[in-house]
This record gives C-alpha cells, sequence and structure tokens, in this order.
C-alpha cells in the first residue's frame, strides 16, 4: 500500500520562487508507485492550500500553484492535518523564513507527523547566523570574525556600529540578514558609505544583521546526510563569475562552475567532514545539512555556516555532492523520508507521563 507523502512548499518567505523549483524537482524524481504525493502549497501571504494528489511529474512550476486552479483551503491548518488524507511522512521543501526556521517544524511535532530533516531546534538555530556561529564558537569551530546588531540598535546609534565595524574588522565586508538563505539580500561593502548602503539594504530583510570579514579563500562546500551517525560527501567548490555567491549566481545566471570533487588535500577533505560532522552535533541536526566552508591558500578552513534546508534541485550542490559520493537524486528523496520515519519512530519512545 502506498504511503502519503506530503510535499510542503512555497511559503511566506522571500525564498518562495526557489521552494516551488525544488518542489518541481522532487515531483520529477518521486517513486509514484511508492507514494501518494499529497501537494501542500503554502502562498506567498502564507495561506495554505491543497490540491488533488499528484501522478506525475510537474512540468512547470504553474501546476504547483493552487490560488486559482481548484485547491481547496481548510479551515484552519489543524483540521486540515487530522483529515483522512493525513500525510503518513511530509517533506518539507520550504526555504528561508517561515518554513526552514523551525516554525513549521513545531507545527509538525505538534501534529505528531513525521518529516523528513531538522527538528525545531536545529532548524531555528541554524537559521539564524548569530546563533549558528555562537554554538560553533562552543565546540572551537574555526570562523570569520563577526559582528552584530538588530534594527533598533542601528536606528538608534548607527555611528556607533559603524565604527565599531570598522575597528573589528577590514574592507572589505560581507553584510547579511541574519535570518535569511539563498543570499538573499546579502552585500559585499569596501567603504563606510557602502557599508551603511549595505545594512539599509540587509535590514530590509530582517531585524537582525551580520557582518562578517571578507577572507580571501576558496568556497567549498559538504553534504551531510544521517540522523544520529551521518555521513559526509565529497568535498564539492565553487567558482562564481560575481564578486560572491550572490542569488543571481546560484538561480540565476547560469555562469557559477561547481567542481565536484573539489581538488583540496586529503587531510583538509578529512578536516572539513570532522568540522560538517562537529557542527552537525552542535546543532542536533538530523536528515540533511549542507555544510559551508572556506578554504585559504594556506589550507586554513574556516566554517562560514551550514544550511538546514539546501538548496534541492537536481543540479543544486547538495545533491549534486551525493551523487558524486554515490546517491542520486530519487535515491536521496527515498533516504530522507527513511531517515524521517526513523526519527519519527524513536520520538515514539518518549514516556510523557510519570506513571
Amino acid at each position: 500500500m502506498k504511503k502519503k507523502l506530503g510535499l510542503v512548499y512555497g511559503g511566506k518567505s522571500a525564498e518562495h520562487e526557489v521552494s516551488l523549483s525544488t518542489a518541481r524537482a522532487v515531483t520529477q524524481a518521486v517513486n509514484f508507485d511508492a507514494y501518494e504525493v499529497m501537494p501542500i502549497y503554502i502562498s506567498s501571504e502564507g495561506e495554505w492550500r491543497t490540491g488533488t494528489p499528484i501522478t506525475k511529474p510537474a512540468e512547470t512550476i504553474e501546476e504547483l500553484r493552487f490560488e486559482s486552479n481548484g485547491g481547496s483551503e481548510p479551515d484552519s491548518i489543524a483540521q486540515f492535518l487530522q483529515l483522512d488524507r493525513k500525510p503518513d511522512v511530509i517533506l518539507p521543501l520550504l526555504h528561508g523564513t517561515n518554513g526552514e526556521d523551525g516554525t513549521v517544524q513545531g507545527l509538525f511535532e505538534v501534529m505528531n507527523i513525521p518529516y523528513a530533516g531538522n527538528g525545531v531546534l536545529a532548524s531555528s538555530a541554524g537559521m539564524d547566523k548569530v546563533v549558528m556561529k555562537q554554538l560553533f564558537a562552543q565546540v572551537g569551530l574555526a570562523q570569520v570574525p563577526y559582528i552584530h546588531f538588530i534594527r533598533s540598535e542601528w536606528e538608534k546609534d548607527e555611528a556607533r556600529l559603524l565604527d565599531a565595524a570598522e575597528q573589528t574588522l577590514e574592507y572589505p565586508v560581507f553584510v547579511k540578514p541574519a535570518n535569511l538563505g539563498s543570499s538573499v539580500g546579502i552585500s559585499k561593502a569596501d567603504t563606510r558609505e557602502a557599508l551603511k548602503q549595505a545594512i539599509a539594504f540587509a535590514l530590509k530583510f530582517d531585524r537582525k544583521i551580520i557582518i562578517e570579514q571578507g577572507v580571501t579563500a576558496r568556497e567549498v562546500e559538504m553534504g551531510v546526510l544521517g540522523n544520529d551517525e551521518p555521513a559526509c560527501s565529497v568535498p564539492g567548490e565553487i567558482k562564481p563569475v560575481a564578486a560572491f555567491y550572490d542569488y543571481e549566481a546560484k538561480y540565476q545566471d547560469g555562469n557559477t562552475e561547481l567542481v565536484i570533487p573539489a581538488h583540496v588535500p586529503d587531510d583538509v577533505a578529512t578536516h572539513m567532514k570532522d568540522m560538517a560532522y562537529r557542527a552537525f552535533k552542535v546543532l542536533d541536526c538530523a536528515g540533511l545539512v549542507r555544510a559551508d566552508f572556506f578554504v585559504t591558500e594556506n589550507d586554513e578552513v574556516l566554517i562560514n555556516e551550514v544550511n538546514t534546508m539546501p538548496g534541492f534541485t537536481p543540479t543544486s550542490m547538495f545533491p549534486l555532492l551525493w551523487q558524486h559520493t554515490g546517491v542520486s537524486y530519487p535515491e536521496l528523496i527515498g533516504k530522507l523520508i527513511e531517515l524521517a520515519l526513523a526519527r519519527h519512530a524513536e520520538k515514539q519512545q518518549i514516556q510523557y507521563t510519570m506513571d
């Protein structure tokens, strides 16, 4: 008997379109003989809408939007999740806020529905770049210097914060929203005026921002897959034509070169695997993570961040890393579902009474 697989995608996020692309890619690889695929679309306004089960690969992302093509909206999310069509397992394909940050994961936990990927803590800590870096520091992971602040602090005393940035860091620096992915809202700044503009831009996307020291280094990434005993993929290097790997480089211009496996010494690759594993553990991750590193010309390894719901189309780095490690895209989807069911089964052993 087929399992009911819920695909949750879209979302009230700046990465709404990225999520739709991911969902389309998954429909083109999922095993329809094993799963009844239930589309669960969250509009950019945050409305949950469902459609009829998907029985074949989606040719366009427009097929997956349900505002005006016969989709239905339940009276509440809870009502939807208690229907007879309640999924046996959910594959969250949400990127960014209101989906990758632990909010939706919390809902699935409360409703006791198995779901793939990271839980509430790992998702929220991994989304907040400041919290993530503070946890990395606790386990001694090397990283670039940074400062951070919130919007109200900037509005109150921007001159002091600019001075603090220039005293702590050297140009160039990178300014990022603390709680967003896919390189949305990120700018490189080489002067004080450019820094002010970059901060104003980043604050459009989040109330908290982080300013990081720029570093001359290669950008190398590694995939992590598993629950309690995760495995690491081969490393892969990003070589963008742009000044840095921004949103356009990731999803639009098509000029970024991905070198898989990356040409790094064996001891560097081993060190990266150890750091990726430690990052996975300190955030209490599950399912999947993409760990991003800087590798300097002296082969020093600095961890940049982890992504708890990385880009997941067949041409995204995470699936490509595993493809070169021996796990195909369809197999990767199946493994994530198996990991979700295994983790959920383990949670059922937890006792909630004193009897």
